[in-house]
This record gives C-alpha cells, structure tokens and sequence, in this order.
C-alpha cells in the first residue's frame, strides 16, 4: 500500500431493515459522522479481511434502530464497512470481491436473522423480569 490517503472511498452504507448501498464517499470525518449520524467508533468483523465497521459511537445510547448482528454484538443505526489499511491507519477503498461478500453478510438474511435475535433478547428478558416479580 501507498502512504497516500485516498481522498474518495468505495464503501457499503448499511442502514436498518435495508439492503447495502454502495457508495463512493469523501475520506473525511465529517464524511463518516454525516453518514452514521454522529460520532464514529470502529468495530471489527469476526470474518475480518482487513475492513473496519464504522457507526455510531452512542448509537444504542441515542436510541438508534437496532440494524445488524455482527456475531458479538448488535449495532445500532447506520454504518459503514470501509476498507482497513491497519499499516498505515487509514481506510480505504473496498475491493470488488470484499464488496459482494459484504453485501451478501448483510443482506435480506441478515435483516432476518438480527430481527429473530432481538425479538429472543426481548422475550428473555420480559420473562426473567416476569419471574421476579412476585405476588
């Protein structure tokens, strides 16, 4: 990889209950904040091919529709998936083949599968507080 940060990216946009977008972005902060809407925090893949999940930094404590599983976590509100040049602490560009295979993670299935999770999280908890309260 070259020193030279890219001043446009390639990236998919993944908002709740939608399919990825792809988009060409500016490489800025301000860029990323205006897209999760608000502050940016990494997260990382457990699939990880040098890509870099960008969201919002407080998107659960802002009451943020919940969007996608990720394996370890649910991430609320819109993200990012970027390219991650971890030598020289940038992101980059997707390639083609990071592209489908991100589209396709986070895809119809996915939507399901995180809307299946998140109505078991919601019953379990009602159920154990519903175990607690005694009459």
């Amino acid at each position: 990889m070259s020193n030279k940060k890219e001043e446009k990216i390639k990236v998919l946009y993944v908002e709740p209950n939608k399919l990825p977008t792809e988009m060409i972005i500016d490489n800025t902060l301000e860029a990323k904040q205006k897209l999760v809407g608000g502050y940016i925090q990494c997260a990382y893949l457990l699939d990880d091919d040098n890509v870099s999940l960008i969201c919002n930094e407080e998107g659960k404590l802002d009451g943020l529709p919940l969007n996608r599983d990720i394996g370890y976590d649910i991430i609320a509100g819109p993200f990012i998936i970027a390219g991650d040049d971890f030598e020289n602490g940038e992101f980059i560009s997707l390639t083609e083949a990071q592209i489908e295979k991100y589209k396709k993670r986070f895809g119809k299935e996915s939507i399901t599968e995180t809307e299946k999770k998140v109505v078991d999280l919601l019953f379990k908890r009602n159920n154990k507080k519903d175990k607690e309260i005694e009459y």
